[in-house]
C-alpha cells in the first residue's frame, strides 16, 4: 500500500514540475496580432532546440496558405510561408526573459534582433521585441493558444 501512495505522489509531482518547466518557457502555440487591425494573422509554434528557441509559422489565419516567401533572402528566399523558421536562437537570459535570437519579418523579409519576456508573471502573453541595428524596435504581445 505505501509503494502505491509513494508511485501517485511521485507522478504527481513529476508532473506538475513538467507543468511549471513549461509556464516557464516560451515553447508552444502562440497567436499573432496585426498591430494595425487588431485581427489575429499567424500561429505561431516555438519550440527548444539545441539549448536555444525556434519558431516557425504553424498556421496562417488570413490572406493565403500557399504564399512564399518573396521578400526573403538567402535559404529562405521563395520558401513556403506556412512552416517557415522565423526565430533562430532565442537563448534565455532570466527566469521568463529570453534574448540574442533573431526573428525574420516575412512581410518583408527583414531579420532584426530579438528579446522576449514575460511580464508579471503572465506566461499566457509572451512580449515579443524586434530591433533594428539603427536601434529602433518594436513590441509586439502574442498570445498563447
Amino acid at each position: 500500500m505505501a509503494k502505491r501512495y509513494f508511485l501517485l505522489f511521485f507522478i504527481a509531482v513529476f508532473t506538475l514540475g513538467i507543468q511549471a518547466q513549461s509556464m516557464d518557457a516560451p515553447t508552444g502555440r502562440w497567436k499573432t496580432t496585426d498591430d494595425e487591425t487588431g485581427e489575429t494573422k499567424s500561429i505561431i509554434e516555438i519550440y527548444e532546440e539545441g539549448g536555444s528557441y525556434a519558431g516557425r509559422i504553424a498556421q496562417i489565419l488570413t490572406g493565403n496558405d500557399d504564399a512564399i516567401c518573396d521578400k526573403c533572402s538567402g535559404k529562405q528566399k521563395n520558401k513556403p510561408m506556412l512552416g517557415l523558421v522565423i526565430i533562430n536562437n532565442l537563448k534565455p537570459e532570466a527566469k521568463g526573459e529570453w534574448s540574442g535570437g533573431t526573428i525574420l519579418d516575412p512581410q518583408k523579409g527583414s531579420e532584426y534582433r530579438l528579446s522576449a519576456w514575460f511580464e508579471d508573471g503572465d506566461a499566457n502573453k509572451l512580449y515579443i521585441r524586434g530591433k533594428h541595428w539603427t536601434g529602433l524596435y518594436r513590441t509586439q504581445v502574442w498570445t498563447r493558444e
